[in-house]
């Protein structure tokens, strides 16, 4: 499996985040830093040792990919582990088809699956998308979205971005869903 050299570094690490599974799940930097060695192999490797990962410059190409003005394509923290946002994983699904490998994710585990369809229903039914029937856009309430992606007045910044990203990432191409995700994420996101 190889990367391209015309993708930059915090790229090539969003791309591992990708094929770790952290679309739907935080990510752990070594599980991150494996698969970076698997697609790009020595592409951060120590240079006395080149077989060993340097898991410092993955560390860091991560908090770059985290950056908006590097795409903003991670959200997350050595501690928490890493997870795409929607900007990274539309950028790993445009990317993907270019490369010359098999960019396969993992499946979903059973407890990712019992959560999507739980998940699935409880948005189904929230009063966010009976509003959205029942008297269109206009008639759906800030709190009536925020409670859509289980969001409150307490959670911001990354932990916000992260619950929202994990609902867009899981559902936004979903056709119950998507559409009714797309109008309600304008009235969610922190900078608007």
């Amino acid at each position: 499996m190889t990367t391209p050299r015309r993708l930059n570094n915090p790229e090539v690490v969003t791309l591992a985040v990708y094929l770790s599974g952290g679309v739907s799940r935080a990510v752990d930097t070594e599980d991150v830093a494996m698969k970076t060695a698997e697609i790009a192999p020595g592409r951060f490797s120590w240079r006395k040792y080149p077989e060993q990962i340097n898991i410092e410059q993955v560390r860091r190409r991560l908090t770059d990919a985290a950056l908006p003005r590097k795409g903003g394509h991670v959200v997350g923290s050595q501690k928490t582990g890493w997870q795409l946002t929607a900007n990274g994983l539309r950028f790993c699904e445009e990317v993907a088809p270019t490369l010359n490998a098999d960019l396969g994710r993992q499946p979903m585990s059973k407890a990712e699956r019992n959560w999507a369809n739980r998940e699935k229903a409880r948005m189904i039914s929230s009063e966010a998308i009976h509003a959205l029937n029942d008297g269109g856009p206009e008639s759906v309430t800030r709190r009536q979205a925020e409670s859509f992606f289980k969001l409150d007045d307490y959670v911001r910044g990354e932990a916000r971005e992260k619950k929202i990203s994990r609902i867009v990432n899981a559902f936004g191409r979903d056709p119950e869903l998507g559409p009714a995700i797309e109008l309600l994420l304008t009235m969610v996101r922190e900078d608007q």
